[in-house]
């Protein structure tokens, strides 16, 4: 009873913690235009990302492919291909599920939808997990929507900070599956928003 008790206070605790920790913003504009509106064309930007330490995304690679490869030769090639490989495979998707899911619109890869929503990553914490220590995930970021046919006709622009990513227990030793966590809680928070301010 008492492992039961601990267990739902610790869910609890989590969920505070991740609805509490990631701030939505409107920047500029409004998301009038979004009333009424049932399908949104989702794009990703990953330019001019810091990443951990790094200032650039550049830099951050480079250092951890040579780390990688001084302890198996070529290993830091595999290690970059999953690193952009996740971003198609794991963050995309799970932000296009939960922002869909949580604003009432049908998100993804629409080109014809009247307004796209470009989400611009820009700092990514990787994390980590090594057992006896670990650093939760976090990405910042920019949604921006634009008119899709028009793109220099610019509805909305929003900040979308502090959105924290690791899993329940604690096993996320995977960086990707640490940071497809974090753009979990970035779609979930912005879909609520835009839900919200398009009631």
């Amino acid at each position: 009873m008492n492992k039961l008790c601990s267990l739902l206070i610790t869910l609890m605790l989590l969920g505070a913690y991740n609805a509490q920790a990631q701030k939505v913003k409107l920047l500029d504009g409004s998301l009038d235009a979004l009333k009424g509106v049932e399908k949104l064309n989702l794009e990703y930007d990953y330019s001019d990302m810091g990443v951990g330490k790094f200032k650039t995304e550049k830099e951050y690679v480079e250092t951890k492919k040579k780390d990688y490869d001084k302890k198996e030769p070529g290993r830091g090639d595999q290690w970059e291909s999953s690193w952009q490989a996740d971003r198609k495979n794991r963050f995309q998707p799970q932000f296009e599920e939960l922002f869909s899911k949580h604003s009432g619109m049908t998100a993804g890869d629409i080109p014809t939808a009247k307004y796209t929503l470009i989400f611009k990553t820009k700092y990514t914490e990787p994390g980590y997990n090594v057992y006896v220590s670990r650093k939760n995930a976090e990405i910042d970021g920019e949604a921006i929507i634009v008119e899709t046919a028009n793109r220099n006709n610019v509805i909305a622009r929003m900040s979308v900070l502090n959105c924290p990513g690791r899993t329940f227990g604690g096993n996320d030793y995977d960086t990707g599956e640490r940071i497809q966590e974090a753009y979990a809680v970035a779609g979930k928070g912005l879909g609520k928003f835009v839900k919200d301010k398009t009631k």
